[in-house]
């Protein structure tokens, strides 16, 4: 049996299980910010809202996580990552429960509660895999990491619409927060050997000060916060009202829509390990995101001229595209800020820039609701939100990095 020291001297060992861990965390915090938008068509009546009023749902959780993640870089510093991670667990937890409760104002204050726990997710992994990784997988590693959104996704739009027709909305949600309990406890049996590097004085307020002294001192990394607000914008769009898309505008069951969804997620998740693999082999994170940006828009307005007369199989190739590319920029991104970061704290600008990303989050639901409100039309909207991803990539034409 290994002591914990001589866990330590295992780096491959140690890589591979908080991949795993954190790859877990964000799988389950996904999870909990996806719930009510996979199940709007069946849970907006019981609110007494329409289906599209879950995109204000969704700028509320991230109006949360941009202003915890502002902080999270102290809190994985004075907390260690871990511990972090299981209060990010805890805060989901108490929101997808108050979720099952059925009233408006309990729903603001449990969206606010998933918002700061998976707020806190991605500073505490990057801290942890920047630590282990080795620089020349950097980008397929993170890639790996952030696959778990959209298997997040995945596991949303195949178990809860299911789950749903079965038990009820309410039960699908009860088991969701299962899930969340069990990893809470198995992080706990990690917690003592990941967290040593933890500096319990450290004053929370730094983060924010450090934060954005070095974020307007390099203008590399204000450039990639503008490309951040703006795919991430486009990114919860899709992953919001794909569902209400395929039932409202196509007329497909909620089951239908929930698989196609996932299928789309699935193609999420491919699409982070494939432009991982690729920036990794040439070098190249800038251009790949800028190829991204470029087929988002694309995909963005191809959306806007599909209509029932389209053959099915033609919509759901062009929903996959979609989200290979709109969803599968997250790890180059993070490597690159990791990377512009090496000499700085790693989880306080993952946090910072990360705001930027979470804005982005909140102004696209919310530009997409207020759009549908004015058109009637999900295909119509998404044509619009192509102006997104093509000003994100317009952010990265005069990009310069700086050297590894």
């Amino acid at each position: 049996m290994t002591t914990p020291d001589e866990q330590d001297r295992r780096p491959g060992h140690n890589l591979l299980l908080v991949l795993l861990l954190v790859a877990g965390v964000q799988v389950l915090a996904t999870l909990s910010v996806l719930s009510l938008a996979t199940l709007a068509p069946a849970v907006a009546p019981s609110f007494g809202i329409g289906a599209h009023f879950v995109g204000y749902q969704v700028s509320v959780i991230y109006i949360s996580a941009a202003i915890i993640s502002l902080l999270a870089g102290s809190l994985v510093s004075r907390w260690g990552a871990i511990t972090t991670s299981q209060c990010a667990m805890a805060l989901c937890l108490v929101g997808v429960l108050g979720l099952t409760a059925g009233n408006l104002l309990v729903l603001v204050l449990s969206s606010l509660l998933i918002g700061a726990g998976y707020g806190m997710t991605n500073p505490a992994a990057s801290h942890l895999l920047f630590r282990l990784a080795p620089a020349k997988h950097r980008n397929l590693l993170f890639s790996l990491k952030q696959t778990a959104v959209p298997i997040g996704g995945v596991i949303a739009g195949l178990l809860l619409p299911a789950l749903t027709a079965a038990i009820g909305w309410r039960s699908a949600l009860l088991a969701c927060a299962g899930l969340v309990v069990a990893l809470f406890f198995v992080l706990n049996r990690y917690r003592r050997r990941f967290d040593r590097d933890r500096s319990p004085s450290r004053p929370l307020m730094q983060s924010i000060q450090y934060g954005l002294r070095v974020l307007f001192r390099r203008k590399e990394l204000l450039r990639l916060s503008v490309m951040a607000f703006c795919y991430s914008a486009t990114q919860l769009s899709l992953m919001s009202f794909a569902v209400s898309l395929l039932v409202q505008d196509l007329g497909k069951s909620l089951i239908i829509a929930g698989t196609v969804v996932s299928l789309v997620q699935g193609c999420g998740a491919g699409g982070r390990i494939l432009w991982g693999i690729i920036a990794d082999r040439f070098g190249a994170g800038i251009p790949i995101l800028v190829g991204i940006g470029i087929l988002s828009t694309l995909s963005s307005l191809g959306v806007a001229v599909v209509n029932e007369r389209w053959p099915f199989a033609a919509v759901i190739a062009l929903l996959c595209l979609y989200g290979a590319c709109s969803i599968g920029w997250n790890g180059v991104f993070l490597a690159e800020v990791a990377r512009i970061s090496k000499d700085e704290a790693v989880s306080s600008m993952t946090g910072m820039v990360l705001c930027f990303t979470f804005l982005g989050v909140v102004v696209g639901p919310t530009v997409f609701a207020l759009t549908y409100s004015q058109l009637t039309s999900y295909t119509a909207t998404y044509g619009i939100m192509a102006l997104f991803p093509a000003v994100g990539t317009v952010s990265l034409l005069r990009f310069r990095p700086s050297k590894a």
